[in-house]
């Protein structure tokens, strides 16, 4: 099981989607925080600052220049990359409500880089003890890497569940696996027949 707590926890956090509290979760010294802040937004609560405040040179303001609807999202992926670039050994979080983050996510994984979002500082608590993303993210970070693959999708059961368990760095039972395949297929995006996969045709489900 992957241990978060011995190496660097980078947190980004998007004050746009989420305001969040527990910050008292990031003060271990393995948590570096950064703070996205959009450009029209010009105030923080007293309680927030003074939690920041309190880990000193290890958080951080980004103040988006440009105004835009993924503006924040795209300063949020270069400091990701930078990031990741100079230090591949640390774990990356993304505090967000957007689910448009989960493919940059998904890349990172099958990057082998540590990466997950999660929706609130509070399920921090889950990331420390090195648990995969909750379960309402885990479809969303499979839908994303299959979207991504397209036509190089697996096409049998054996291979779709070898992929989910590599993307999940191999932390899920084969039962999680299999629990996933099921949410896929009740989910209406692919068909299980045997040993094969079909996928259903469909633009919304699987974008070209």
């Amino acid at each position: 099981m992957t241990d978060h707590t011995m190496r660097t926890n980078y947190v980004l956090i998007d004050f746009e989607s989420v305001q969040p509290s527990a910050i008292e979760l990031l003060e271990p010294e393995q948590f570096k925080v950064l703070v996205f802040v959009g450009a029209s937004q010009n105030k923080v609560t007293i309680e927030f600052a003074a939690s920041m405040q309190k880990l000193g040179a290890r958080a951080e303001y980004i103040k988006i220049s440009g105004a835009g609807p993924n503006a924040l999202d795209f300063h949020i992926a270069y400091y990701m990359g930078k990031l990741a670039e100079r230090d591949s050994s640390a774990h990356f979080c993304i505090v967000s409500k957007d689910s448009g983050f989960d493919p940059l996510i998904a890349h990172l994984t099958a990057k082998k880089v540590s990466a997950t979002r999660i929706k609130e500082i509070s399920d921090l608590q889950d990331q420390q003890t090195g648990k995969a993303p909750l379960p309402e993210d885990r479809i969303e970070i499979v839908l994303a890497n299959l979207r991504q693959r397209k036509a190089a999708r697996p096409r049998t059961v054996k291979t779709l569940c070898s992929t989910i368990a590599s993307l999940f760095q191999k932390q899920l039972s084969e039962e999680e696996v299999m629990r996933l395949l099921r949410k896929l297929e009740s989910s209406g995006y692919l068909s299980v027949n045997g040993t094969k996969i079909d996928y259903v045709v469909s633009d919304t489900l699987w974008p070209q």
